[in-house]
């Protein structure tokens, strides 16, 4: 149609601007070479045309059997994907009830332990207020007696009478503590006296009454003191209980509250995206269902096509034939003469017909059916159908382009809008792969240092128990060797003490120290008689006996200096073993401890472990169908490109040249309306005479 248009355009534009020298060539040249030449560009232009549409039909043909399979995964993965999106909705829909619930009974709570700290708090201050009140008035009265009470006894009780404090007692003896009445009587008669010598006699009682009024109210604010200060007490450990749990229910709200508007995106993104699959689900559906059908349509369309273009190529041939016959040739020259001059109006119309005419042959093959552009050629060539036939046709065609255009344009939206939203979802998926991707990434580094933590732990702990076992070993070798020391240094003080005790039995008797009773004797020593001989001579007598002192004080000190050194080993070592003890015991203490700690990092760390490992599973699993749902989305993108660049590409040329073509059409249209028809039937007329 567009390439009608484009003739119709050409023959205006020819006739308005070149008029006389188209004619002018069109009677001196060949009208039967002109069709034949004409004929010939059609046949090359068909021929064009045939192979094109050949190569779009095989185009689409490759489509239709390689997006059955397609279709049919991305529907499976969608029937798959729909039930799971649905359930992961309703879990984050209850947990989201769950959660509002529960920020609603921590914000009743909460309230509730506000309402209570008020309410203790107004409690307090009534409390503290009347405190306050009673206390002043006990101190006042406590001083007020004790004023009394040291007025009396320094003998001024005449004047003491006369002053304000006597009124406040007078007033503290009618309205005050439980008392005789006899007492309350004489304070209040010794009060009320005029002529206080006259009471001066019983001053003694009138003191001791006060005295005790003194302190039973001095008792009385000291037991309402300690009630107060108990009561504030446990008014700060209401509040400070109370200030607790408010904040831990503030950030439980906090926490709940960012959790419930968490899960409401997830639960709207989540509706979103099975709104979408469904969306496309139906649509793959749809398409899989009318592929097979829309295949086949085209199919035989095509073969039609086929047929049609093979019989236009015939007789198309068959037309240059008989038009290039030599007997024809002589024919048309006799019949159809180049020039006469009563002819020039007919002439004139037939060179607007036969230039149209060419131009339309001409664009015959840009079009997918010749059939419409036939009646054209058919109108004009047998010159029996007006102008105003042809100018109909031209408004059916333009009204054609207009339609062609308007469809032009929502395919464009179409493809324009499924473009962004795929290119809009590819983003979103491949993010989400980048995130998972990242997500393992964390996951296997997260697990790979928890596994070398728990080998340390673990190793750490089997250390700790061999350096304990150790230390025990040789707590117990020490402590082994500290006892033989202790027995060895007391048996061999011993030792000495008695070596010197015998000392001091023979050089100092003074310092001896007999042996029990009980004790035996560690030597015991015999006689032995000799049998008796002949006396010899007299050896030398000997010498008066003199004790060895000196030498035996030597020894003595010598000893007494071993005993030191023992006593102060044995002290050295009795603080070493303490030491030694005390340290072993801290040690030990130590040891349970991180051991204890140590064993509960490895439940914790195994605990993170195992929950790493967990999501690692389900961000693999996630990114698995990711990529095929993102795999599934880049495949819909390229047929969408496949269906869509071209028109894409050239939308505005196409939008151009219809644009051009309806203004060509309009302008054609104007200058075959505005034809001299009356001209053209004189001719005719003229030439039916002759």
């Amino acid at each position: 149609m567009a390439r009608i248009a484009t003739a119709m355009c050409l023959i205006g534009a020819s006739h308005a601007a070149n008029n006389q020298q188209e004619n002018q060539n069109q009677l001196d040249a060949n009208p039967i070479r002109k069709v034949v030449n004409l004929l010939q560009n059609m046949q090359k232009k068909v021929a064009a045309e045939g192979e094109k549409e050949k190569e779009l039909f095989d185009k689409f043909m490759c489509y239709c059997k390689n997006s059955d399979s397609t279709l049919a995964a991305s529907i499976s993965a969608a029937e798959t994907k729909v039930p799971e999106v649905g359930t992961q909705i309703e879990e984050g829909k209850a947990k989201k009830v769950q959660l509002e619930d529960e920020v609603k009974g921590a914000i009743s709570s909460r309230a509730e332990a506000k309402d209570a700290i008020a309410k203790a708090t107004a409690i307090r201050e009534k409390e503290n207020a009347a405190f306050k009140k009673e206390s002043s008035e006990y101190k006042s009265n406590i001083a007020a007696l004790k004023g009394a009470i040291s007025a009396i006894s320094s003998g001024m009780a005449g004047g003491f009478l006369q002053t304000t404090t006597a009124a406040t007692v007078r007033k503290i003896a009618l309205n005050g503590p439980n008392m005789e009445d006899a007492d309350r009587q004489d304070l209040l008669a010794f009060l009320s006296s005029k002529q206080s010598s006259s009471y001066m006699p019983k001053s003694g009682e009138i003191t001791g009454i006060l005295k005790t009024m003194e302190d039973e109210m001095t008792k009385t604010l000291a037991d309402i003191t300690a009630d107060e200060e108990s009561a504030a007490s446990s008014f700060k450990d209401l509040v400070t209980a109370k200030t607790k749990e408010i904040e831990a229910l503030t950030k439980a709200i906090e926490t709940k509250s960012k959790r419930v508007g968490e899960l409401g995106i997830e639960v709207a993104m989540l509706t979103n995206d099975l709104s979408d699959t469904q969306e496309a689900l139906l649509q793959d559906k749809k398409f899989l269902a009318d592929l097979s059908k829309n295949c086949a349509t085209k199919e035989a369309e095509w073969d039609d096509i086929q047929q049609m273009r093979a019989q236009e190529m015939v007789a198309i041939a068959d037309t240059i034939k008989i038009l290039n016959d030599d007997d024809a040739l002589e024919l048309f020259k006799k019949t159809l003469p180049s020039a006469s001059g009563f002819l020039q109006v007919a002439v004139r119309t037939d060179a607007l017909r036969e230039k149209a005419l060419n131009i339309i042959r001409s664009s015959k093959k840009h079009l997918p059916s010749a059939s419409q552009l036939g009646f054209v050629e058919l109108a004009l060539a047998g010159k029996k159908i007006g102008f105003e036939k042809v100018i109909k046709m031209i408004d059916n065609m333009v009204e054609q382009l207009k339609k062609e255009q308007l469809d032009d344009d929502a395919k464009k939206e179409y493809c324009t809008t499924q473009i962004d939203q795929v290119e809009d979802k590819k983003k979103l998926l491949q993010q989400a792969v980048s995130d998972l991707e990242t997500s393992i990434d964390d996951a296997t580094e997260g697990i790979k240092n928890l596994k070398s933590e728990l080998e340390a732990l673990e190793d750490g702990i089997k250390a700790l128990d061999k350096q304990v076992a150790e230390a025990t070993e040789q707590r117990k070798e020490e402590h082994s060797d500290f006892t033989e020391l202790m027995a060895a240094d007391n048996s061999a003080k011993q030792v000495l003490n008695f070596a010197k005790n015998r000392l001091n039995k023979f050089y100092n008797p003074k310092l001896y120290k007999a042996p029990p009773k009980r004790e035996v004797s560690f030597v015991q020593i015999s006689e032995h008689v000799q049998g008796e001989e002949a006396p010899g001579p007299a050896p030398e007598a000997p010498k008066a006996f003199k004790k060895k002192s000196e030498e035996n004080n030597g020894v003595v000190a010598m000893i007494d200096l071993l005993i030191k050194d023992l006593d102060k080993e044995m002290q050295t070592a009795d603080v070493d073993e303490k030491n030694a003890q005390k340290q072993y015991e801290s040690t030990m203490a130590d040891s349970a401890a991180k051991r204890a700690e140590d064993s509960k990092l490895i439940t914790e760390k195994t605990g993170m472990k195992a929950q790493l490992e967990t999501e690692l599973e389900t961000a693999k699993e996630d990114k698995a169908s990711t990529t095929k749902e993102l795999m599934a989305a880049a495949e819909y993108e390229s047929n969408l490109h496949g269906e869509c660049d071209w028109l894409l590409k050239n939308f505005d040329v196409r939008k151009e040249a219809r644009a051009s073509e309806v203004d060509a059409l309009g302008k054609a249209k104007a200058v075959l309306n505005g034809a001299d028809f009356s001209l053209l039937q004189k001719g005719s007329k003229f030439l039916n005479k002759q």
